[in-house]
């Protein structure tokens, strides 16, 4: 009987002895992965959004004519990329060109960063058929924005802040 008791409280330190060993185990593996020093940029500031921006030279006389086709098309087809999480902001920003060859509306889009750049046109066409229409209507409003305005180019930037 003595032995009996003697093995049965050998089995239970032993077993307590292990588990503790495991989760000292355990604790030592976990503090010796969050130990080691996090490398960080030495970059004077930190990236954020990205922005598509379209630089746009509208036709003498027809600012206000573009932008109630922006308006319909610009406006609706972002509103809903927003709501659809595909998009986190748009912006238009108008003002005078500063010479003959120079824009003077901005068209500017944001991301949440480089990879919602990702499969774009798949999130994208849905909501375009969806607000515009077809692909065939979407080119005949397209080749209508020729007559009023010119796209002098279109740049994707990061924007950053700094530290």
């Amino acid at each position: 009987m003595k032995f009996t008791k003697a093995l049965s409280a050998a089995i239970i330190i032993a077993a307590t002895a292990g588990a503790v060993s495991v989760c000292s185990a355990q604790n030592s593996a976990s503090a010796a992965v969050t130990a080691v020093p996090t490398a960080q940029s030495t970059a004077p500031y930190t990236e954020g959004a990205v922005w598509q921006i379209t630089m746009v030279k509208t036709k003498p006389g027809m600012s206000d004519d573009y932008l109630k086709a922006l308006a319909k098309i610009f406006k609706s087809t972002n509103d809903e990329a927003k709501r659809q999480g595909v998009i986190t902001d748009y912006k238009i920003l108008a003002g005078d060109a500063a010479t003959q060859q120079d824009y003077d509306i901005l068209l500017m889009v944001e991301y949440p960063n480089m990879a919602a750049l990702d499969g774009l046109r798949d999130k994208m066409d849905p909501i375009g058929t969806k607000m515009v229409g077809s692909e065939d209507q979407r080119r005949q409003l397209a080749v209508k924005r020729l007559e009023i305005r010119d796209i002098m180019g279109d740049k994707t930037m990061r924007e950053i802040t700094l530290k």
